[in-house]
């Protein structure tokens, strides 16, 4: 009975140690450089948000794979004028899919990204953009994705912390550009990654 039971106490810590290995794996990002028009992106929010009385937002690895990664899916899989909006995931291994309308009835598809993705354990909040008009600068592609959403209130409430997140103080901030889309992601846990820096 003791020979028994001291086996069973063996599976039992070899069960544990391992299901607690296998809960703190870390996730190794690739490494990500910043195109001009991120950087351009990231200096006029948070130029934005200095206006309006806010502090800037620290840049997050994590968040800027998140952003990168969506933005690349979009321009593979979105479909637009689909009722599947600019926040769908596509089918993947990699990430949980959803169709996201209007309602926000898949919030915690966007929300769980940042976790699925990276070592970064807090939610992650999402304002998109899309255009296909041809734009001569970086800068001016930039300055028209931050144009659209001042005029947007949902999305500027996200930027300036209004309305719905009025008590979202934003500790991290990830920027990702790809074809026609642009993705800006928000965190308020900060990041412990390395910061990415501009592509040379």
């Amino acid at each position: 009975m003791l020979r028994f039971l001291a086996i069973l106490f063996i599976a039992c810590l070899s069960f544990i140690q391992s299901f607690s290995q296998e809960n703190t794996q870390q996730k190794v990002l690739p490494e990500l450089c910043l195109s001009q028009t991120e950087m351009i992106l990231l200096k006029l929010i948070n130029e934005y948000r200095v206006e309006q009385g806010l502090p800037t937002i620290k840049l997050s690895a994590s968040l800027c794979y998140v952003a990168r990664t969506h933005a690349v899916d979009q321009t593979a899989h979105h479909e637009y004028g689909s009722r599947c909006n600019l926040h769908s995931w596509s089918a993947s291994s990699k990430w949980s899919s959803c169709c996201y309308t209007p309602d926000h009835k898949q919030a915690q598809c966007m929300w769980d990204k940042p976790r699925e993705l990276t070592n970064y354990k807090g939610n992650g909040y999402e304002i998109a953009f899309y255009s296909t008009f041809k734009y001569d600068t970086p800068e001016t592609f930039a300055r028209d994705i931050l144009n659209g959403w001042k005029h947007s209130p949902g999305h500027n409430d996200v930027i300036l912390s209004r309305n719905v997140f009025k008590n979202a103080v934003w500790k991290a901030i990830g920027i990702g550009v790809h074809g026609e889309y642009a993705d800006v992601w928000f965190g308020k846990d900060e990041d412990t990654e390395k910061m990415p820096k501009g592509c040379e």
